[in-house]
């Protein structure tokens, strides 16, 4: 019987142990997903090559569909199930492209992760600074990750000197549909093209 107990006691403590190791803190992920940008945009790579891994960077650490989701805002429900599935696919290419695009600019972009405030159980904000050059101004930027799977924590939001991203996007994605009388083809078609001229 004592055994027993022992043998139960060892196994409990193998599962602990395991959860503790794969569950990651927000602000370590951070640290590690700037790391990873910040090697593609200093090697001697190609403007292309650094497109192609930036993409895979931000699938493997944003939330593209939450994303994409929130930008619709209010509109979401007047989606039928294969308009939600079109506009995903728009929404990701959009994004990828857009994301890739812009950072492909940079070069050795240096990000300091300063602090971390858990909100709830599904969301913690990291602090951090981008480093100024003799080109640009210090820029503080909080990154909301989405943590209701700590082993696979997300990125929902980019908050530039108190800017949020999202809320932007989905205020743009807004008057174009409202401008379009609600048609979301209208935005749908803005994605696209943003798309097709990349």
């Amino acid at each position: 019987m004592k055994k027993f107990f022992s043998f139960l006691f060892l196994v409990s403590l193998i599962i602990n142990c395991n959860s503790i190791s794969f569950s990651i803190e927000a602000d370590v992920f951070v640290q590690s997903t700037v790391n990873r940008a910040a090697d593609t945009l200093g090697g001697n790579k190609t403007k292309e090559e650094r497109i192609t891994e930036l993409k895979n960077i931000a699938l493997d650490t944003v939330d593209i569909t939450g994303i994409g989701f929130y930008s619709l805002g209010k509109h979401r429900k007047n989606l039928n199930d294969d308009q939600k599935k079109e506009y995903s696919e728009a929404f990701k290419e959009y994004f990828l492209n857009s994301f890739s695009s812009r950072l492909a600019e940079y070069s050795n972009p240096v990000i300091e992760v300063n602090s971390k405030e858990k909100i709830n159980d599904n969301y913690t904000i990291v602090s951090s600074v981008l480093a100024g050059t003799d080109k640009r101004p210090e820029i503080k930027i909080e990154w909301r990750i989405y943590t209701k799977n700590p082993d696979k924590p997300l990125i929902r939001d980019l908050i530039i000197e108190g800017l949020s991203l999202a809320r932007t996007q989905k205020e743009e994605f807004n008057s174009i549909i409202t401008g379009a009388n609600g048609d979301i083809n209208a935005l749908l078609e803005n994605l696209r093209n943003f798309s097709n001229n990349k």
